[in-house]
């Protein structure tokens, strides 16, 4: 059932996201030459690099997000491979290796959410209709940046199942719960992290949509 599911769920993630850019280009009336395209991932590549122009902080943010991204991709591969290529469950050296990039996973996330946190803040700018309802102004007239809203609710879904995932583990880990419970831990570790990666998927996505709207 979860092998399914999981199937499933990244189909339906990254066909989503190749018809939004498709649709994006076609918006844009992309010229679909070698060129561009190699501009194009050009640019993609260049974002995973530290700007000149960033104080040590913002230095050390990119660094620590770049380190949770690698994570990210290591625990996806170790955690749904066996899953979903062989319908096995996670053991031997994929679980030692799983084991020892989650902690590192979770401390780079913890540190991001309080780097994060305040930008992330949602505003009165995103309920417009609310604020018209309500006879009030939004906070900058300015409006919201294109993407913006989606990135920030990825955000916080993030930390929040990110949460679930990690106390979902740590708690089976004790003789707290029976057969039901460490099943139903298990159960809730696993599409947790299935939620978990979907959102870090379309969270990497809208940033790299952010920067190449700059």
């Amino acid at each position: 059932m979860f092998r399914m599911v999981s199937i499933i769920a990244f189909l339906v993630a990254f066909g989503g996201i190749c018809v939004h850019c498709i649709a994006s280009a076609i918006a844009k009336r992309y010229q679909w030459r070698p060129i561009d395209i190699l501009k194009t991932l050009v640019h993609l590549f260049t974002l995973f690099f530290c700007e000149q122009k960033l104080r040590w902080v913002g230095v050390l943010r990119k660094l620590i997000y770049l380190l949770a991204l690698l994570c990210f991709v290591v625990l996806v591969i170790t955690g749904f491979y066996p899953v979903l290529v062989y319908g096995e469950q996670l053991g031997g050296f994929l679980l030692m290796l799983h084991a020892t990039f989650a902690p590192v996973f979770a401390a780079c996330l913890a540190v991001l959410a309080v780097f994060w946190a305040d930008n992330c803040r949602f505003n009165k700018n995103y309920w417009p209709w609310l604020q018209r309802a309500l006879g009030r102004e939004a906070v900058n007239k300015a409006g919201v940046k294109k993407y913006e809203l989606a990135q920030k609710m990825c955000f916080w879904l993030i930390v929040i199942l990110a949460l679930l995932v990690i106390l979902s583990i740590v708690l089976g880990m004790f003789p707290l719960f029976g057969t039901d419970g460490q099943k139903f831990l298990l159960n809730l570790h696993r599409y947790s992290t299935l939620l978990l990666a979907l959102a870090a998927i379309v969270h990497t996505y809208l940033i790299i949509r952010i920067q190449m709207e700059r």
